[in-house]
């Protein structure tokens, strides 16, 4: 299992932007980057600076997923028929740690893949512990037994800030199903993300 090490935060910080829309990020206070170099004014940012930003706030974003995950996933949308970057989100939403993250069952993306990783999801009926499993459209993905009283699942249902998104239809507060492969704009993402940027850094 992918797990991030360091402060999540710091990623914020880095990208001078609230990637994950939480109420008590630190670029809600500050907006420049961590450490004492932070507040110099930024020069320009090349081309490939700008890509591999852009790269690294996507992967952050699902929850700081491994270089070799993300370049396999990326090579895999290069290779289905239509645009590479529509595809790029299309594969990362199906992840069963962001199908529990959007259906609101946990409170950020990491705390999803714990959930996921602690055998405390369902899918089809089947308990799944691999946070990177690909849904199917149709698949009904639902909380264990136990994970319905947890006050991790509880406080994350009741999130102001996040809304279930239309390709994923809810069943009660305990079971979803993956309606349909989402586009860019149908993604709720708190920040601008640029996956043609992605596709530019990998194709160089």
């Amino acid at each position: 299992m992918s797990k991030r090490k360091a402060s999540k935060h710091k990623l914020d910080r880095r990208m001078g932007e609230n990637i994950w829309g939480r109420p008590n990020s630190p670029v809600n206070k500050r907006s420049y980057g961590p450490g004492q170099h932070g507040q110099r004014r930024k020069s320009k940012v090349s081309d490939f600076g700008l890509q591999l930003r852009a790269k690294q706030k996507l992967k952050g974003y699902y929850g700081d997923v491994t270089e070799k995950q993300f370049r396999s996933t990326y090579k895999e949308a290069n290779k289905l028929k239509g645009d590479t970057g529509q595809n790029l989100i299309g594969l990362l939403e199906r992840r069963l740690d962001m199908i529990v993250y959007r259906a609101k069952f946990a409170p950020t993306i990491f705390a999803a893949r714990q959930i996921v990783s602690h055998g405390h999801i369902r899918v089809n009926g089947v308990k799944c512990n691999v946070a990177s499993r690909r849904c199917d459209v149709g698949d009904v993905i639902s909380l264990g037994d136990k994970a319905k009283e947890m006050a991790l699942v509880i406080e994350a249902q009741s999130l102001p800030e996040r809304e279930i998104p239309d390709y994923i239809a809810p069943d009660g507060n305990d079971k979803v199903t993956y309606n349909r492969v989402p586009k860019l704009d149908e993604v709720p993402y708190p920040v601008t993300m640029e996956p043609n940027l992605v596709v530019e850094f990998y194709s160089r």
